[in-house]
């Protein structure tokens, strides 16, 4: 586990609580501009954020309990990837983690997409896997249904394979540039990433050199049994969404936390956080993986100056969307100030979480809070070092991830005198 707590921040539409976008109506506008995400990640670079996450789906917002877009909340987005994409020369240190759906995209796509990030962001590249079960996405693709759970796992594993292989096609030293055999690639340095499956099949390599970090970080959500298996045969860092401490939700000092969920709490955190983390743990143990990846815990936030303020803006938007956001979100929705945020962030790491990542219900409000108030919380209380102080690493080595080894790399062979 990293030695430092690390910190990501999920950006979605004009936040995650369906009526973020009442909070500022001019959000409602921007979230199809690109000029806005530049904004919004750039701050969080200069903060000294470890990732950016971007979500992403093929419909053209999230969608309601029968299937049908929710005009509560904005409608319209830009595709994640070519977000990341534009956004990577204007940023330094960030990491830039698209949602990239393995179930209807074809697997080279995916493979060719995410190196192309991980060159112009220079080795800050990720990915976070996603599948795509609705009815409503498939028939987009002229398809009838979602699938079950079963197959789009099992699609999802083929997909994340191929992409693996093809990112692996190239060796480090492919391009030679010789001119004296007037030859750019050497043809043994590229390989073929073969792959036959029962949902997807590949012949050939990928036509984007390796990039930087060779293969970027994969992050994939587990919340049950099922999705914590998935990930562990498919990702670097796994997100989970325990519940959370307490009957009242709050945690610690410091102004508390405003917790709309609550289960009992133990040492400080909910047996829910435990539960959520020992799940991948076992997941990896059933797998005969020695790989302990790092585990984020998803937070959904809404930060302010004090605890009644925060409870207050929470309520507001909950009554604009007609129902309390928490009984439709999968991770706790906090209502704190950043020193009740630090307490429930230093709960999690006592027992063993790598960092979190917060989902901020408001878009700019919450993630500029995150940027300016969180982060220096952070680092006074010794959870994270100082921005200035931090070299530029790529996104493997800053997640505390081992460097990507390809599979076609020959040992080095010693040298006798």
């Amino acid at each position: 586990m990293p030695d430092r707590t690390i910190l990501v921040t999920a950006l979605h539409g004009a936040g995650w609580h369906p009526a973020a976008w009442r909070a500022d109506p001019a959000v409602a506008r921007d979230t199809t501009r690109l000029a806005h995400w530049r904004r919004v990640v750039v701050e969080q670079d200069r903060a000294g954020i470890d990732a950016v996450t971007l979500e992403d789906a093929f419909t053209a917002g999230p969608l309601d309990a029968d299937g049908d877009l929710d005009t509560r909340t904005v409608v319209g987005r830009l595709d994640a990837l070519l977000v990341a994409s534009a956004v990577a020369p204007a940023t330094r240190s960030v990491g830039l983690v698209p949602t990239v759906s393995v179930t209807h995209t074809e697997p080279f796509h995916v493979a060719t997409g995410l190196q192309t990030l991980d060159h112009v962001s220079a080795g800050r590249a990720g990915w976070r896997i996603q599948v795509s079960p609705t009815t409503r996405e498939a028939a987009l693709f002229g398809r009838r249904s979602g699938g079950d759970p079963a197959t789009l796992a099992a699609e999802a594993r083929e997909v994340a394979e191929v992409v693996s292989r093809l990112w692996d096609s190239w060796d480090d030293d492919a391009i030679i540039r010789d001119v004296a055999t007037g030859r750019f690639i050497d043809r043994d340095r590229i390989h073929d990433a073969r792959f036959v499956g029962e949902h997807v099949s590949v012949h050939g390599a990928s036509i984007v050199p390796r990039s930087p970090q060779g293969r970027p970080p994969v992050f994939a959500l587990a919340h049950d049994d099922d999705a914590a298996r998935l990930a562990v045969d498919t990702a670097d860092v796994v997100l989970v969404t325990p519940g959370t401490s307490g009957p009242s939700g709050a945690v610690g000092g410091g102004g508390g936390v405003g917790a709309v969920r609550g289960v009992g709490a133990v040492g400080g955190v909910g047996l829910e956080a435990r539960g959520a983390l020992a799940r991948v743990r076992h997941a990896e143990q059933a797998a005969g993986s020695a790989t302990v990846r790092p585990v984020l815990a998803d937070l959904a936030v809404l930060l302010g100056s004090s605890l009644a303020e925060a409870e207050d803006e929470l309520a507001a938007l909950d009554a604009a969307s007609g129902s309390p956001y928490s009984g439709a979100s999968d991770a706790a929705v906090l209502a704190t100030t950043a020193t009740g945020l630090v307490d429930r962030i230093a709960d999690l790491r006592a027992i063993g979480y790598a960092g979190v990542r917060l989902r901020p219900l408001r878009t700019p409000a919450d993630s500029t809070a995150i940027a300016r108030q969180l982060v220096p919380a952070l680092v006074t209380a010794g959870l994270r070092a100082d921005p200035p102080s931090r070299p530029t690493v790529d996104l493997r080595t800053r997640l505390g991830i081992a460097p990507a080894v390809s599979r076609y790399a020959v040992p080095a062979q010693g040298v006798s005198s």
